[in-house]
């Protein structure tokens, strides 16, 4: 079962965290422009069973004594995957079971299923929740996350809304900015939706800091970055608004076999060069073994932004230009 437990990797809000990547690749609800992995290729709302729960048990099991006998650190369980999260209608039974662990749960989410009853009760039993809420606009939620059809932003907010109410771990957004939006006044109509919801421990604005979907999408302008984190500011307090546009570093874990390993994190997480170096260090081994997987397509190597990335190369994944 290649690539369903990944990690730990480094996370900029979780510490080390061990990826359960519970999706098959590129199935979502959205097709957001600035995506790591690339356009959604199975675009879909329905929620389906596509990993046994006791399964990805299992598989979390295995990671984590192989993690541990190399005296790694895993600070949370993370459904971070290939595609939208709550589109496994095993979610909740999953979440369930990796409790007994007793390490933290985490799952990132676009929230676009959270008007669903069934997807609420799902997360109740996690202990960290991020939401996504790029733009609380129609025309730009459109333009930027792409959603499948069938959705509707006003009842996706109030899921929002009601999800906050009920949920009692940890909860989050984020808002990822990217450049040549026109934004307008768009961050003092997320700020105050932010400020509606009944609990908000934290609201991240992020940038797109790996390769993204679409060539032309960059990171948003400091002083757009900046304009944000005062409207936010304002309307939540200083300590509640946090960057997240830095860069992870390098500490990836190494449990024991290395092309498998790197496989795994790079189907999910892509890796800058740096990053690859340190890890093959940890692991005694040298770049022949990413010169293989790149002469064999399982690996790619991408550019953005004056940085090389390495990824394991996805259908949905058109190559980059890479010249710097």
């Amino acid at each position: 079962m290649e690539s369903l437990i990944f990690g730990p990797v480094p996370s900029r809000r979780l510490g080390r965290s061990l990826g359960i990547n519970n999706i098959p690749a590129k199935t979502c609800s959205y097709s957001c422009v600035y995506c790591q992995l690339g356009k959604t290729t199975n675009m879909t709302t329905r929620r389906q069973a596509f990993h046994e729960p006791e399964e990805i048990y299992k598989e979390v099991k295995n990671k984590l004594d192989k993690v541990v006998s190399r005296k790694e650190q895993v600070d949370y369980l993370t459904f971070v995957p290939d595609g939208e999260p709550t589109l496994d209608i095993s979610l909740g039974k999953t979440i369930s079971l990796l409790k007994r662990i007793g390490i933290p749960i985490a799952v990132l989410t676009n929230a676009s299923l959270l008007w669903h009853d069934d997807v609420r009760e799902n997360l109740l039993e996690a202990d960290f929740v991020s939401v996504k809420i790029d733009v609380v606009s129609q025309d730009l939620w459109k333009s930027i996350n792409r959603p499948h059809k069938s959705l509707r932003l006003n009842a996706i907010l109030e899921g929002i809304k009601e999800f906050a109410k009920m949920f009692k771990g940890k909860i989050v957004s984020e808002t990822m900015l990217i450049d040549d939006v026109k934004y307008n006044s768009e961050f003092e109509k997320i700020a105050e939706f932010l400020g509606e919801l009944h609990k908000l421990d934290k609201a991240y604005i992020a940038i797109p800091t790996r390769p993204p979907a679409e060539k032309w999408v960059k990171p948003a302008k400091e002083e757009v970055i900046n304009h944000a984190f005062q409207v936010f500011s304002e309307e939540l307090g200083v300590n509640r608004v946090e960057y997240l546009i830095g860069y992870e570093g390098n500490a990836f874990a190494f449990t024991g076999k290395v092309e498998e390993d790197l496989l795994s994190i790079t189907a999910v997480h892509p890796m800058r060069k740096e990053a690859v170096t340190e890890f093959l260090k940890k692991a005694n081994a040298d770049w022949e073994v990413v010169e293989k997987l790149l002469k064999e397509s399982r690996l790619i190597e991408l550019g953005y932004e004056g940085k090389k990335y390495y990824m394991r190369k996805l259908p949905s994944r058109r190559k980059i230009d890479n010249t710097f």
